[in-house]
């Protein structure tokens, strides 16, 4: 199995009094396949994955996996501070039946780069699923997968990829000189798609695949096809919807802009608030930019 495409971090519906609304989880799942993603992934960042308890995270998952039926590859989250919570919650995700986990370095803790070492490979040994690896050091305190550990960890058979948010294309590159071409390297910062893609990424986990899934597919098929123009044109396009995003905590600007396309999914969980007219305005102009309004 090789990771690749464009596989949004699915916002996760929420009733008025932010309860899970998995009957819009559904429909949304469906929505984003219809709209050409390759793969969808519950329970990431964007998800709101540190907002839920574990039962929640169960029915997420097992709505997902359900829901989907195949049609593409779904992937669940099952980072946690602890190697013991986090082997848990993949063990649960592949009883669920989900097609692979995407795990986040610690967030609270600092490990050095033999603990990270240690904490992916326990995880990997908990299960038969693919294991894809997830840098973001500005989410995370700063926490990193240094490029050696990367390449000690694509030893490990069932550990088939990363997702780099870093934004360093520099690092980027490195992930992907010292993996084996079974490893993919995916782009975790949605406006460096097309850039991580000429120099050889798989594809790419956007959270504005959740507002334009759209575009971010025609950015991964037009290049596919050769089409390098039209995948550019496809990336430029989503740039001001990827910097809208920055007006509110995440993932409130996701949610604001499905609010504004008509496609709402609910509330965050607090303490993360709905965005003020004022940004909201600012929203609907970069996806007016975008062509999506």
């Amino acid at each position: 199995m090789q990771i690749r495409g464009i596989i949004p971090p699915v916002a996760t519906p929420m009733q008025a009094n932010e309860d899970l609304d998995l009957p819009r989880l559904r429909w949304f799942l469906d929505h984003l396949i219809n709209s050409g993603v390759h793969g969808v992934f519950v329970l990431g960042t964007n998800s709101e994955f540190y907002a839920l308890d574990e039962r929640e995270k169960q029915q997420v998952i097992a709505t997902a996996v359900e829901h989907v039926r195949g049609r593409v590859p779904v992937y669940a989250g099952t980072g946690a501070e602890t190697t013991r919570e986090a082997v848990r919650l993949t063990r649960m995700a592949e009883k669920e039946g989900a097609n692979g986990v995407s795990v986040i370095t610690p967030y609270f803790v600092i490990p050095n780069q033999q603990e990270i070492f240690d904490h992916y490979r326990r995880i990997a040994d908990a299960t038969k699923l693919p294991v894809v690896l997830y840098n973001n050091p500005a989410t995370c305190g700063g926490v990193k997968i240094d490029v050696d550990t990367v390449a000690r960890l694509a030893e490990i058979p069932n550990i088939l990829g990363v997702k780099d948010s870093s934004g360093d294309l520099t690092n980027t590159i490195e992930y992907m000189r010292v993996t084996p071409e079974r490893f993919s390297v995916l782009m975790g910062r949605d406006t460096l798609i097309y850039s991580a893609m000429i120099l050889g990424a798989k594809g790419a986990v956007p959270a504005t695949g959740n507002i334009a899934p759209k575009i971010l597919a025609d950015i991964y098929d037009s290049f596919m096809r050769g089409d390098l123009a039209a995948s550019l044109a496809a990336q430029r396009k989503l740039h001001p919807v990827r910097m809208a995003l920055t007006l509110g905590t995440a993932p409130g600007g996701v949610k604001a802009a499905l609010d504004v396309l008509g496609l709402s999914i609910g509330p965050c969980r607090s303490p993360v608030a709905p965005l003020p007219p004022d940004k909201m305005q600012k929203v609907k102009a970069a996806l007016a930019q975008a062509g999506l309004v």
